[in-house]
């Protein structure tokens, strides 16, 4: 896979819709040709304790911040005709189609692929786990920043012009 746009969502919440962060990464012919970080303002709209522990964000952060529609049509351009790429693809997919679903917005039923399941057929039992930095580092990748959004899409990227 040459052309893709790899993406990472960091909640607020237990809540799927609560998206807090978004970090986008487009790939054209193998080459990083466009990133993309934003802020969002969370739905609903209030931090659990893990959460902030995970990724650090807090109501402080995002309670200036866009909110999920204003964001998206930022990102909407820049990942066209582009299938989409994540780190356990379920979470970021569930994320993405229940903020769509929280504020009434027609999913359009991206296409994902997932570099989590593709580290499990490709490296098997060879690592001692799959996480997102594990498996950047045994395909040449330094993930520093874990858990923000860009830096995660980064990385993913990275897996996915190995591995896909």
């Amino acid at each position: 896979m040459r052309d893709f746009a790899a993406i990472d969502f960091e909640t607020a919440n237990g809540s799927r819709s609560s998206v807090c962060s978004v970090g986008v990464v487009v790939v054209r012919d193998g080459v990083v040709v466009d990133s993309f970080y934003s802020l969002i303002h969370p739905r609903p709209n209030y931090y659990a304790w893990f959460c902030q522990q995970v990724h650090g964000l807090c109501d402080a952060d995002t309670c200036d911040a866009p909110d999920f529609p204003q964001v998206w049509r930022q990102i909407a351009e820049k990942i066209k005709d582009l299938p989409l790429v994540a780190h356990n693809a379920r979470f970021d997919e569930g994320c993405l189609r229940a903020a769509y679903q929280c504020y009434g917005m027609i999913y359009p039923e991206y296409r994902f692929y997932d570099t989590l399941a593709a580290s499990r057929r490709t490296f098997g039992r060879t690592l001692p786990n799959h996480q997102l930095h594990t498996v950047a580092a045994q395909c040449g990748y330094i993930l520093n920043n874990h858990h923000h959004a860009l830096a995660d899409a980064e990385a993913c990227a990275a897996i996915a012009m190995m591995l896909l």
